[in-house]
C-alpha cells in the first residue's frame, strides 16, 4: 500500500504517478497525494483543517477533481477536504475495465482507508454521485451522509427512456450515444477539445462559467491514454451499475438511514433530487441552487458550499 503520509506540495514533482500529457494543476494550501487502491492507483488532493470533520468529493464528466476548486477552499475553512479523481479521471490509473459503480466505490473507500479516514461526509455530482450513491449503499457505516449533485443514478435516479423532444434531448443524448461500441471513438478521438467544450457550455446557464484554461485541462485528461476509453466506460457500465444498486436495495441491506442531501439547480438535468431519491433513503433533504445549470459547484460555488455546511450542520446536531 502507497504511504498515505507521502503528499507532493503545490510546487513539487509527481515523478511517475502523473499521468503523461496532462499538467497536474495547483490548488493552494492543498497537497497531492497518490494511494494504491485494490491495484489501482488513485489521485487525491487534500487541504484544510486536519483535525476537522472530513469531506470527500467526487467529480463526474467530463470533469477531474478540478471540478471543486472553487468550492474547496471556503470548505477548507472548517473540514478537512479530500478530492479525490475516478479511476480513469485526471492523475488516477485508467484500468482496463472495471468501471461499474459499486467496483470503483470498492476502490474509492480503498483509497480513504490508506489515507486515513475512518468516517467522512461524501459529496458527489454526476458520475462521482453514481459512485457515491452505490459507495453509500456498501460502506454505510463509513459515511456521516452523503450528498448528490444533479445526477442520473442508474436503476435509482436515471430514466428509463431517453426523451426525443429537443427541447429536453439536448441533456440526455449522450447517453446513448456513448454506450455504442467504437462509434465515439471514431467521432471524438482528434476533437476532445471541442466535444468537451459543448457540455461545458451547453449545460451551464451562463456559457463562459469555463474559461479556456479549463477546457484545455479536462480535453487533455479525455485525450491523455486510456481516457476517452475509461470515460465511456462509465456509460457503459451502467447497465451493471443499475444491478447492483437494485440487488443491493432488494437484499434488505441497502436502505440508506444516513442523512442525505439532494442538490438540484435551477436549470440542471433532474429537477428534484431529493424527490427521486426518497424511495431509498430514509432521512432525505433538498435544496435547488438558482442561477445555475448542470455544472452546479463551478457555477455557483459559495450557494453549493452554504447548502453543504448547512446539511453538515444540522445533521451533526440531529
Amino acid at each position: 500500500m502507497t504511504d498515505p503520509d507521502t503528499a507532493i506540495g503545490p510546487n513539487g514533482s509527481p515523478g511517475q504517478s502523473q499521468v503523461s500529457g496532462l499538467p497536474l494543476r495547483d490548488l493552494a494550501g492543498f497537497a497531492h497525494r497518490w494511494v494504491d487502491a485494490e491495484g489501482v492507483r488513485l489521485h487525491a488532493v487534500e487541504g484544510g483543517r486536519s483535525s476537522g470533520p472530513t469531506v470527500v468529493l467526487l467529480a463526474g464528466f467530463p470533469q477531474t477533481w478540478w471540478a471543486w476548486h472553487k468550492a474547496m477552499p471556503r470548505l477548507a475553512e472548517r473540514f478537512r477536504v479530500i478530492a479525490i479523481d475516478l479511476p480513469g479521471q485526471g492523475h488516477s490509473d485508467r484500468p482496463q475495465g472495471g468501471y461499474d459503480t459499486h467496483t470503483v466505490a470498492s476502490r474509492i473507500q480503498a483509497a480513504l482507508t490508506a489515507l486515513n479516514v475512518p468516517k467522512y461526509w461524501l459529496v458527489a455530482h454526476d458520475i462521482g454521485a453514481c459512485v457515491a450513491f452505490s459507495l453509500a449503499l456498501r460502506y454505510q457505516d463509513r459515511l456521516h451522509g452523503v450528498a448528490l449533485l444533479d445526477a442520473g443514478i442508474p436503476g435509482i435516479t436515471l430514466p428509463d427512456a431517453i426523451p426525443t423532444d429537443p427541447e429536453q434531448a439536448w441533456k440526455t443524448w449522450h447517453l446513448a450515444f456513448h454506450v455504442l461500441p467504437e462509434l465515439p471513438e471514431t467521432l471524438i478521438t482528434g476533437r476532445e477539445r471541442d466535444y468537451v467544450a459543448w457540455f461545458l457550455r451547453a449545460k451551464t446557464l451562463s456559457p463562459d462559467t469555463f474559461d479556456s484554461t479549463d477546457i484545455d485541462h479536462y480535453a487533455a485528461s479525455i485525450a491523455a491514454e486510456g481516457g476517452l476509453r475509461a470515460a465511456l466506460a462509465y456509460f457503459r457500465d451502467a447497465t451493471e451499475s443499475a444491478r447492483k444498486n437494485q440487488d443491493a436495495l432488494a437484499s434488505g441491506r441497502g436502505h440508506l438511514t444516513i442523512p442525505v442531501l439532494g442538490i438540484s439547480s435551477s436549470h440542471g438535468s433532474i429537477p428534484d433530487m431529493a424527490a427521486s431519491l426518497s424511495p431509498w433513503a430514509e432521512n432525505v433533504t433538498g435544496v435547488v441552487i438558482p442561477e445555475a445549470g448542470h455544472f452546479i459547484p463551478d457555477e455557483q460555488p459559495d450557494a453549493t458550499v452554504d447548502a453543504l455546511t448547512a446539511f453538515i450542520d444540522h445533521a451533526r446536531v440531529e
